[in-house]
């Protein structure tokens, strides 16, 4: 791979920015690292093969019959078809992982340079543009493997972009990414997030979790937009790349319907559900989360919104906090449940099923009679259908008869395009009078 500071990057991108940041840009290739690549071939095994000809983005290292010579992180992986010998797809190759090479490409070879970049990103924000005329200046622009982007995430907070690395397979290729997400997006400020485990994992070429690579930074915490309600996230040191975007239709939605009503939000984080509950007309809000970091953040989001609900706040362990509150006899007319992934690996699973059960026997409750239980999950490990089958045993389990009002996945800006790309589920119950036992 050639040096990208040449004579022909400002041919090539002179028409895509204004005049004042071309200097910034000059700034920010001289810190993003140059990475020799190269291309290998390879042929698997007819099962993994199959799975590439349906569209599937994983080749485990397992699955390599054949390969020509030693890669590295980010090096071209060219997969052949085994017999007839003609191009299947194409990925970068992960030492790192089990998952060995991540595609990128399928069917039709192209070549992976920066005008492919600048596509599938462009690609990328059409999916999300409607999203963009709801009074919503947050969210989503890479989803990973569903953008064509394997281990990489890109999230905007009004006019600061947040790249988050979970593979060491995109630093050659920062320096293509970067302006073609700037182009897009029109962000002033790009910050570069790093995972632990690739921090953990061999070189990061200079580059570090936290690191300002475009622009400008006044203040590490930005304030956000999400369909009329205003949130903060510290994309420097905050969760993930500061905040959860994922819920956010459903966020909405508790807004709708909080009118008047009391709300328990159990796991609130930096209350997203409580906020837009409290913005939407609450009476009364309780935001409950094991972390007092989190619950100040909930505060403050409440703070920036004008509202008349009281906002209470509980920093204890959700499962003796729903428990306190039984005992207290305390009733709400909508109590949502949002816990955090309970299956990361697949060990996990038996554990995460039960604490879902002894979730849903809790806030069941905690429901007035005709008031409305929403229980979520992101464990990509746990099936839709499963989940769902056991919060309905266990609602039912309680001595409450309920209702299915809506159950809901993604939202725009998280599309899905292969099985393990789903993770979140969320179901809207609206629960009946208790059964006399």
């Amino acid at each position: 791979m050639s040096a990208y500071l040449d004579t022909s990057w400002d041919r090539r991108f002179y028409f895509c920015f204004r005049i004042e940041k071309k200097a910034l840009f000059l700034s920010a290739m001289k810190i993003l690292p140059d990475i020799a690549t190269k291309r290998l071939a390879i042929k698997l095994k007819p099962s993994a093969e199959k799975m590439v000809k349906r569209g599937h983005p994983w080749i485990f290292e397992d699955s390599i019959t054949k390969q020509n010579t030693e890669g590295k992180a980010g090096d071209l992986a060219i997969v052949y078809d085994h017999k007839k010998n003609i191009f299947l797809a194409c990925g970068l190759y992960d030492p790192y992982s089990p998952i060995r090479i991540k595609l990128i490409q399928f069917k039709k070879s192209a070549a992976i340079d920066e005008s492919w970049f600048i596509s599938r990103i462009s690609e990328a924000f059409l999916i999300r543009k409607p999203l963009l005329e709801t009074d919503t200046n947050s969210y989503r622009l890479l989803f990973g493997e569903n953008d064509h982007f394997p281990g990489c995430i890109a999230d905007v907070y009004n006019q600061v972009l947040v790249i988050k690395l979970y593979a060491h397979i995109w630093f050659p290729y920062l320096h293509w990414i970067l302006p073609g997400l700037v182009k897009v997006s029109g962000c002033k400020t790009v910050v570069l997030r790093l995972s632990r485990l690739l921090q953990s994992r061999g070189n990061t070429y200079g580059l570090n979790d936290g690191q300002v690579i475009f622009g400008t930074f006044e203040n590490e915490v930005v304030i956000f937009r999400e369909h009329g309600v205003l949130f903060s996230a510290n994309v420097i040191k905050g969760h993930k790349t500061g905040y959860f975007l994922d819920h956010r239709h459903n966020r909405k939605r508790v807004g709708e319907l909080a009118k008047g009503k009391s709300v328990l939000d159990v796991f609130s984080y930096a209350g997203g559900f409580s906020v837009h509950a409290l913005k939407g007309g609450a009476t009364e809000v309780i935001s409950l989360d094991i972390s007092k970091q989190a619950l100040k953040m909930a505060e403050e989001n409440a703070g920036l919104n004008p509202h008349s609900g009281a906002h209470q706040i509980m920093a204890t362990d959700a499962f003796e906090g729903l428990q306190k509150l039984i005992n207290q006899k305390r009733l709400f007319d909508i109590v949502i449940i949002d816990p955090p992934s309970f299956a990361k690996r697949e060990s996990e699973i038996v554990k995460a099923k039960s604490s879902y059960a002894r979730l849903a026997k809790l806030g069941s409750q905690l429901v007035v009679p005709g008031g409305i239980l929403v229980l979520a999950s992101c464990s990509s490990r746990i099936k839709a259908e499963d989940f769902f089958a056991i919060i309905e045993e266990n609602i039912a389990g309680s001595g409450r008869t309920y209702e299915i009002l809506e159950k809901t996945g993604h939202d725009i800006d998280h599309p899905v395009t292969f099985p393990e790309g789903a993770y979140l589920k969320c179901g809207y119950y609206k629960l009946n009078e208790f059964l006399k036992k």
